[in-house]
């Protein structure tokens, strides 16, 4: 990836209808699950960022083939089935993609072959100890640095054995590698949150015809069912359409609808964040499809307000947190994000990385344990690096919409990963 550093100016207003890109999150889910059905799968309005790619591409090297049209955002994924795989001659690369190596171990582990599995220098130092540790609960064999908490890492899959489990994270990723492993285990095999992570893996489960049951923070899947392809309509993401609605919220006279976002209960926590900080957001022409709930959102100007970010809406906005911290710099009074410790494991300790790039517009703000203390400041024009995180990239873009005098953005190539072409989205809106 090319270094591409972004000149940012202050617009006078953002105004206009725009639509953000395919849902990552269900796009990664939508390739997986109909590489694991038996026919034909089309997803349209695909996500062809780099890390949907890398998932796209380790499923080739197990034998599935795809057509890409429409530049990428439509693709046939020509399913194999649930023992279709075959193994791969060559390591899998994940690049920088979370989604694409822990859910893809738990798919590796039901595989009755070897395989191996590796990224780039960010995603081989991130921790993989609490996927691979359920795994071998269920009799998969996995091997790598530190005790198979980090990659490179190897599997030697099959034999699965469904099992009650309990994660001491509420995360998605290690919610569907477990259940995505249950697909292949003998019996039922449950995961139990302390608190419920996005559902889009159930969702699509069974939407793909796997019998799926929920309870709580529980959930369930029935090993030995055959997955059938369906076609998928994937959503905007709405954690891109954050980064516009923060944007919509902070700069002067702007008026911003964004269409056809996904709307699912377990992600739009950055709704209702920004309308307890006094946010003017409408969502309208609400409807489902494929098993996702997809609205409009139509965002306008508004002095926001300091509020208190934690517990249960963590989990619901952890990926929004960069840009929410902004939004708390341009707000009255005081914005305190806590329980957010699942943050320094991202793409980079994203903890460290918001209080120190936003410190360079200027902004009051003070690094905790487990999240961070804001305070409403005047930004100003500055230099700041992404550090290879497209979420910290788009970030400091967003706050250099509200600083006076120009910014830079270094290194906002990364950008590619979750949102291709947001910087021409932002400047279509420009006034």
């Amino acid at each position: 990836m090319f270094a591409i550093n972004k000149l940012v100016r202050p617009p006078k207003s953002l105004k206009g209808t725009i639509r953000v890109p395919g849902d990552k999150s269900i796009s990664h889910r939508a390739v997986m699950l109909g590489a694991l059905a038996e026919g034909d799968t089309r997803i349209e309005n695909f996500l062809p960022g780099e890390d949907c790619l890398s998932t796209i591409s380790c499923f080739k090297a197990m034998g599935v083939q795809f057509t890409m049209e429409q530049g990428g955002t439509t693709v046939t994924v020509h399913g194999k089935g649930v023992r279709g795989l075959r193994e791969p001659a060559t390591v899998l690369d994940a690049g920088n993609s979370g989604t694409t190596m822990r859910l893809l171990l738990g798919i590796l582990a039901g595989q009755p072959f070897f395989s191996t599995i590796t990224g780039d220098a960010s995603l081989v130092n991130r921790p993989m100890g609490r996927v691979t540790g359920l795994l071998a609960r269920m009799g998969a064999g996995i091997w790598g640095r530190q005790g198979g908490n980090y990659a490179p890492l190897a599997v030697k899959g099959g034999n699965l054995t469904g099992v009650t489990l309990h994660s001491q994270v509420a995360s998605a990723q290690v919610k569907s590698a477990v259940l995505l492993a249950g697909l292949f285990a003998a019996g039922e095999t449950t995961l139990v949150e302390p608190a419920q992570s996005r559902d889009h893996t159930e969702r699509m489960l069974e939407y793909f015809g796997a019998a799926v049951s929920k309870r709580d923070t529980a959930v369930t899947v029935q090993g030995g069912v055959e997955l059938k392809a369906a076609d998928i309509f994937v959503p905007g993401d709405i954690s891109s359409a954050a980064f516009i609605m923060v944007a919509a919220s902070i700069v002067p006279d702007s008026d911003v609808t964004i269409t056809e976002v996904g709307v699912n209960p377990t992600r739009d926590g950055i709704i209702e964040v920004l309308k307890a900080m006094g946010a003017d957001i409408q969502v309208k022409n609400y409807t489902v499809i494929n098993g996702e709930p997809v609205a409009e959102i139509r965002i306008k100007h508004a002095p926001l307000k300091g509020v208190e970010i934690s517990g249960s809406m963590i989990p619901r906005t952890i990926d929004e947190i960069p840009v929410l911290a902004v939004a708390g710099a341009c707000a009255s009074g005081e914005t305190v994000i806590r329980d957010a410790a699942e943050l320094k494991v991202k793409e980079t300790d994203r903890i460290r990385a918001v209080v120190e790039e936003l410190g360079k517009f200027g902004v009051a703000i003070r690094e905790l344990p487990d999240g961070m203390i804001i305070r409403q400041s005047q930004l100003a024009g500055a230099v700041s690096n992404s550090r290879g995180d497209h979420r910290m990239a788009m970030a400091a873009a967003v706050a250099g919409l509200a600083a006076t005098g120009e910014s830079l953005v270094e290194d906002a190539a990364c950008i590619n990963i979750s949102f291709p072409g947001f910087f021409d989205l932002l400047d279509s809106l420009r006034e």
